[in-house]
């Protein structure tokens, strides 16, 4: 009965192509709710996108109190103050938003000295200063980011497949990003580079999966001619349900320790990466697999070749 993982059936036979109308009617709200959301909800941006500066302190053996500084910072009307413990206990990160027309030098310096003098001995292991012209180049940046993945994501499943395979993998990528967005607006995370990469991530992750099951979709049309293209993506799905399954859990898993140990300036990313890891095997299976149902594929192709074993060597 060891390793467990035997008990995991090793061929399933569930008929995901007659749920997909439910599904995709459930993705579709989904996403027409984050869109509604997008534009009736403000966007909690982080220093990255609205400039600022971002402070870390060491106070050497004693924790941070975390009051005291963020007393201390906003007694100085520098703006949004954020101010969070990250690693160990007498370490702290704090974010500000330098005031308008102010030399940011001069805050910086009036924030460490504010600082220091509620809390007594501190070093500063790193400042960055953010300007607001930096901020609008990070946002483009990370909005072309996106966009470019997704666009090569289209070509290279093109190049391997078909075009019907590319657009049901780009349709299937637009849903992950755009829920996962609506996950960051509805726990009102900070948006952040961070997050920018952990887009990027479940984009990966998700067009991975997906490869997976066209790959196999592929090798069965092959074999079965004349089965009925539901049959045929019900049974390359199921095919590959198992391994789907396994890889999904073990990264699962990972993230899991990250959320819960990983701290506060960690949670955000290891929340939207769980939650894209969730949305990713789902979209694999409700909604790139339905846009190929609905454009079908042609069944001509030339069989596979087996390859001729190679006689032993004496």
């Amino acid at each position: 009965m060891w390793p467990l993982i035997k008990l995991l059936p090793t061929r399933t036979h569930f008929p995901f192509v007659s749920l997909a109308r439910l599904f995709a009617t459930l993705s579709i709200l989904a996403v027409i709710a984050t869109v509604v959301a997008t534009f009736n909800h403000a966007l909690v941006v982080g220093i990255d996108f609205k400039g600022g500066t971002v402070l870390e302190l060491n106070t050497g053996a004693v924790p941070v109190d975390l009051a005291k500084v963020r007393g201390a910072v906003t007694s100085l009307h520098v703006g949004d103050v954020q101010v969070q413990t990250f690693g160990k206990p007498n370490d702290a990160e704090v974010r500000f938003q330098t005031p308008a027309g102010a030399d940011s030098g001069k805050v910086v310096t009036a924030v460490k000295t504010a600082i220091s003098a509620a809390l007594g001995q501190v070093t500063y292991p790193r400042t960055d200063v953010i300007g607001p012209e930096v901020s609008d180049e990070l946002k483009i940046s990370g909005a072309l980011a996106l966009l470019a993945a997704i666009g090569l994501m289209l070509l290279y499943i093109w190049f391997r497949f078909e075009l019907q395979f590319g657009l049901g993998a780009v349709v299937a990528l637009f849903h992950d990003v755009t829920l996962s967005f609506g996950l960051i607006l509805l726990l009102r995370l900070e948006f952040s580079l961070n997050l920018i990469a952990a887009l990027l991530t479940i984009i990966g992750y998700s067009m991975n999966d997906t490869v997976v099951v066209f790959d196999r979709l592929r090798e069965n049309r092959r074999k079965y001619k004349k089965m009925p293209l539901r049959e045929l993506i019900d049974l390359s799905v199921n095919e590959t349900l198992t391994r789907t399954v396994i890889t999904g859990f073990t990264a699962i898993l990972a993230l899991s320790g990250l959320a819960i140990f990983g701290g506060e300036s960690l949670r955000p990313l290891s929340l939207v990466l769980l939650f894209g890891i969730v949305i990713g095997t789902y979209s694999s299976i409700y909604v790139a697999s339905p846009i190929i149902l609905l454009w079908g594929v042609k069944k001509d192709d030339e069989p596979a070749v087996p390859i001729a074993p190679q006689p032993a060597r004496p």
